[in-house]
């Protein structure tokens, strides 16, 4: 997809900008500490550590993979804090001005499905903010979040931390703090089958070749899932596969994905998102095309777990067969079947398909319009 036009840019630059101050603070100069207290007597009780969260901010636990790593497992667990600023008056003037650079119909504005997404673009990160969770009965402090309200945290768990193909996370909360925040990490064993899926016309109707109805689609309307693409995976997930969501989305639409895929019925597993901020150069990487930023996760999944199955779901509107047929090239024993959605309306012998599978045996990749033309069972 072409990067957007600089009259598009230049206004939602503008309206990010206004709030930059707001969006992404730097941690204010710590003062001097005043002299410590008295040492606590030997008996006293230390207090377990806990997230230092604020009531007004927001925490993301959001979805891990863990791989096998010598007799444990390795964990790289992403966590967002984040301040939403819902009533803020700069903030939804900042709405006002991106469904105006958006180019989206008159109006757009008081849609409440694209005020709630566009806030998540535009919401205050917070960094200095150190998140305590626990797995498996035991707390592990993370690394503080930066300046775009993230961190990354590479953990490493025994085999009773994750005793199942989903376990969960839960952030340490500050005492009286009712609030919960629940993650999921996906453990990726070394055997079984992998289901590796796209989102966006694959499982979700996005119409990503047309910018217009792709922005439309994204900020104005619920999310609508493909015709039984759910029901496809849940038979899938019922005969053992785990489900790893790879999306060239951002991370700011977790909330809004998730939502979906739990309203449509499709199994749950890792997700896993871009990473952008919309204050600065990476804006564009919400227009670019995905092929670089997915190739390298796709190679990660395979990778982790060498003697797993993977089967690659996609769809031709992007470059997913591309993606695709490189990834059997390199991992031929692994990848046992590639499934592409036509919504470019090209033929199994088009010429786009030979160069994209050449190499790939022709019973391991398939060109459906109807999911009911996908095996019921898993190679």
């Amino acid at each position: 997809m072409s990067h957007p036009p600089s009259s598009l840019v230049r206004p939602v630059l503008a309206a990010i900008l206004a709030c930059a101050p707001a969006c992404d603070r730097a941690p204010e100069p710590t003062p001097a500490p005043p002299p410590p207290p008295p040492s606590p007597p030997a008996t006293a009780v230390q207090p377990v550590g806990v997230s230092n969260l604020k009531t007004d901010e927001d925490l993301r636990l959001l979805p891990a993979l863990a791989v096998r790593d010598g007799d444990g497992w390795r964990v790289d667990l992403r966590v967002w804090v984040f301040e939403p600023e819902a009533d803020s008056w700069r903030r939804g003037a900042a709405v006002e001005a991106l469904a105006t650079a958006l180019e989206l119909p008159p109006g757009s504005a008081a849609s409440e499905v694209f005020r709630k997404r566009a806030r998540t673009f535009l919401v205050d990160n917070e960094s200095g903010k150190r998140v305590v969770v626990q797995i498996g009965g035991k707390v592990h402090p993370l690394a503080v979040t930066g300046a775009n309200g993230h961190s990354v945290t590479e953990l490493r768990l025994a085999d009773a931390d994750l005793p199942a193909p989903l376990n969960a996370v839960t952030a340490v909360l500050q005492p009286g703090d009712a609030r919960s925040f629940v993650g999921t990490i996906v453990r990726l064993d070394p055997a079984g089958i992998s289901v590796v899926s796209d989102v966006d016309d694959t499982i979700k109707l996005s119409d990503v070749r047309d910018k217009q109805r792709l922005l439309e689609r994204t900020f104005l309307k619920e999310f609508e899932a493909v015709p039984a693409m759910a029901a496809t995976y849940q038979r899938w997930a019922s005969a053992g596969a785990s489900f790893h969501y790879l999306s060239a989305s951002p991370w700011q639409l977790h909330d809004a994905l998730r939502e979906f895929t739990d309203a449509a019925g499709f199994p749950a597993g890792s997700a896993h998102l871009k990473l952008f901020r919309a204050k600065d150069a990476s804006f564009f990487a919400l227009f670019q095309d995905p092929q670089a930023y997915k190739a390298p996760l796709l190679r990660q999944l395979l990778t982790g777990a060498p003697g797993r199955r993977f089967v690659l779901v996609g769809d031709s509107g992007e470059l997913d067969p591309e993606v695709y047929g490189a990834a059997y090239r390199e991992f031929p024993d692994q990848v046992v079947a590639i499934y592409i959605r036509d919504v470019t309306d090209e033929a199994r012998e088009a010429p786009r398909y030979r160069t994209a599978f050449e190499g790939v045996p022709a019973a391991r990749w398939q060109i459906f319009d109807d999911p009911a033309e996908l095996p019921p069972t898993l190679p």
